[in-house]
């Protein structure tokens, strides 16, 4: 079975054998990481990319106040920061969420699987372009969308992310993220959030049960939140 990367990037550009091969021996370096390990952080210098293989991620920041903010999640077969090696020092950590098969690329074998693909490279830089039309959108959601449009955009995102990825069974997902942790990468306290969830749950929308995102009106959920896959680069239009 190919392994979640590679799929990833399948979906994007036709990768011959060879390709695929140069991702799976890069690949070969994976370890198995427990939740909450920092796999970089704020004030490092550069190193390797990491690639999500199984399981979930996070970039985040820590703001002098000591509160947290999230500023995206990885899921399987999501890379994390292709362009980081041009800084000095890395401007927000990254961790693992749960236990995660995360592999890790040194930047000189990088370098030599993209000398040797043009269409490993291309891949390479669709994602990094939908990395940065997920980071406007949540811009645009912090900046102006209602708490409830804010709580429905990120779970249509989520959503329709995973179903592309066939990891949707019918009309739920996996969602094993805390509302601790839904509310920092939302910004509200966990007490607005679950005042709205709880909203969603009685007009019978949407909910979250042991981990699990349950959507029973994605249609009424899309409407609230204004969704709109555009910024995802049509790359889940076959999934609405």
């Amino acid at each position: 079975m190919q392994n979640a990367f590679v799929r990833n990037l399948s979906r994007r550009v036709h990768l011959s054998d060879e390709d695929v091969g140069l991702i799976e021996a890069a690949c070969s370096t994976a370890r198995r990481l427990p939740p909450k390990i920092d796999l970089i952080c704020e004030g490092d210098r550069p190193g390797p990319v990491f690639l999500f293989l199984e399981g979930w991620g996070c970039r985040y920041k820590i703001l002098p106040e000591g509160t947290r903010q999230i500023l995206a999640f990885m899921l399987p077969g999501d890379f994390c920061d292709m362009h980081t090696n041009v800084l000095e020092e890395m401007d927000h950590s990254i961790a693992t969420v749960t236990s995660a098969l995360v592999a890790t690329i040194e930047r000189p074998r990088l370098d030599n699987v993209m000398e040797r693909s043009p269409a490993i490279t291309r891949a390479f830089w669709m994602m990094q372009l939908v990395d940065l039309g997920v980071a406007r959108s949540w811009i645009a959601s912090m900046g102006r969308r209602s708490s409830e449009a804010r709580v429905a955009h990120l779970m249509c995102e989520m959503y329709f992310r995973l179903k592309s990825t066939e990891q949707v069974d019918e009309d739920a997902c996996a969602m094993p993220l805390s509302q601790i942790l839904l509310a920092d990468a939302l910004g509200m306290t966990p007490v607005h959030l679950n005042r709205v969830l709880r909203e969603f749950r009685k007009r019978g929308v949407m909910y979250l049960t042991k981990g699990t995102l349950v959507i029973a009106d994605i249609r009424e959920l899309m409407r609230i939140a204004g969704f709109d896959d555009t910024y995802l680069h049509r790359r889940l239009n076959e999934a609405a």
